[in-house]
């Protein structure tokens, strides 16, 4: 029985892994970039050191890190931006997807093919938002609606797809 060692079995379990923090590193590069040219590279600045120490949780290496700053603060390339997308999900609770992307047209066709994909749409600028409030850089919702356990899977699905995405950062919602 070829393939049905222990060997191979490590072998799959790592590349998973490492496909996982792969696409985790990508998202943090991009958010590490966006705060280094903000701050212009000044390491003291509050969002730039706050991307660093989330990215150093995820263990990022320094030198990774370094190279992002660097990038930010010589390189001329494409501005990115952070996006808030707004849609209603299973049970009609309120979603807001959170991108950074330096193609704003191409972050809007991926989310709404991934929505559409799962039966949604999205909704117009500021018809989600009204359920949510803005506290040190996170979505909190202020109002919480209870979902069946049908929905929940169907939410537990949507918000696994998005989050694949690379643009998308986070995905906030009022479910309980």
């Amino acid at each position: 029985m070829s393939g049905h060692n222990k060997y191979s079995k490590i072998k799959h379990i790592k590349a998973k892994n490492d496909a996982q923090k792969s696409k985790n590193f990508g998202k943090l590069v991009r958010l590490i970039t966006v705060e280094a040219k903000k701050a212009h590279g000044v390491l003291t600045s509050p969002g730039l050191m706050a991307a660093v120490e989330k990215a150093r949780g995820e263990n990022m290496p320094n030198d990774t890190i370094d190279r992002a700053i660097k990038k930010a603060t010589t390189d001329n390339s494409a501005e990115m931006e952070s996006i808030i997308y707004e849609t209603y999900g299973p049970g009609g609770i309120a979603i807001l997807i959170e991108a950074l992307t330096d193609n704003r047209n191409k972050a809007a066709q991926e989310i709404k093919h991934i929505l559409s994909l799962n039966g949604f749409e999205l909704a117009s600028p500021g018809s989600a938002s009204w359920a949510f409030k803005k506290e040190a850089g996170k979505w909190i919702a202020t109002t919480t609606m209870p979902l069946e356990d049908a929905d929940i899977e169907v939410l537990t699905k949507l918000v696994d797809e998005l989050e694949n995405n690379d643009e998308v950062q986070e995905v906030f919602t009022n479910a309980e």
